[in-house]
């Protein structure tokens, strides 16, 4: 079972509206939070890519994106991990939406 506030994570920050979203300010709104707060998600990120019966459609129940199937999702989180937790220098866009006009105007560089 998913820990309540590693669920909320995703639904607040990963989800349809905002997993498009290639602001730049993920990383450093979730470095903000407590030490304990940031293990707990980065614990909870673990636990779902280790799971292997987490698949396409728990994420969507979590996120609603849809991932054509396990192993692109399994890259998607990878490479979020790796953008959370390591020195990826971007956050990774989920597949299948191409980015719309709104998507663009609320793209912002952080300071």
């Amino acid at each position: 079972m998913l820990n309540p506030h590693v669920r909320n994570f995703f639904r607040v920050y990963l989800d349809l509206e905002r997993g498009y979203e290639n602001t730049g300010y993920l990383r450093p709104t979730l470095l903000s939070c407590k030490d304990s707060y940031v293990d707990l998600i980065r614990t909870g990120f673990e636990q779902i890519m280790s799971d292997t019966d987490f698949g396409p459609a728990e994420y969507e129940g979590l996120t609603d994106i849809e991932f054509p199937d396990k192993e692109t999702l399994d890259a998607y989180l990878q490479d979020m991990y790796d953008y959370l937790f390591g020195d990826a220098p971007e956050q990774p866009m989920p597949p299948g939406q191409p980015e719309s006009p709104d998507h663009l105007l609320h793209r912002r560089t952080p300071a």
